[in-house]
């Protein structure tokens, strides 16, 4: 039976390209780093389809790596001056201006952090496409 006969759309132009040694290393390590073949590599790029963009996966994981652990720190240290406040609250040592201060700096924090999570689940949404 075989494959079955595409009706539209059928790819039937041929282009043969010469490329340099050091060309040709780059194409292989990019198709390897992306999952994509040789063919769809190269018509994603002369193409430019704008629907799809080419990403390195493992550099953009480490990205968001990084970018997670920092969020953790930062928490951490949140927590840190929270658990320092209420000691000093306690103590009757608490001066309203460093409440102040500090609300006005989570607030900021607050706002980073939306527009980060914004900003993963656009990645995440053109990953899945």
């Amino acid at each position: 039976m075989g494959r079955p006969t595409v009706k539209e759309g059928k790819r039937t132009k041929f282009i043969n390209v010469r490329f340099t040694e050091d060309e040709f290393k780059e194409i292989v390590e990019l198709e390897q780093q992306l999952g994509l073949s040789r063919t769809e590599l190269i018509r994603m790029r002369v193409l430019a389809d704008t629907q799809k963009i080419v990403v390195n996966s493992r550099v953009l994981i480490k990205y968001l790596d990084d970018v997670g652990a920092e969020m953790g720190r930062i928490g951490n240290n949140i927590n840190q001056l929270a658990k320092h406040a209420n000691v000093l609250n306690l103590k009757g040592q608490l001066d309203p201006l460093i409440v102040d201060r500090f609300n006005y700096l989570f607030n900021d924090y607050i706002k980073v952090q939306q527009v980060l999570e914004a900003t993963f689940r656009k990645i995440i949404r053109a990953m899945g496409r």
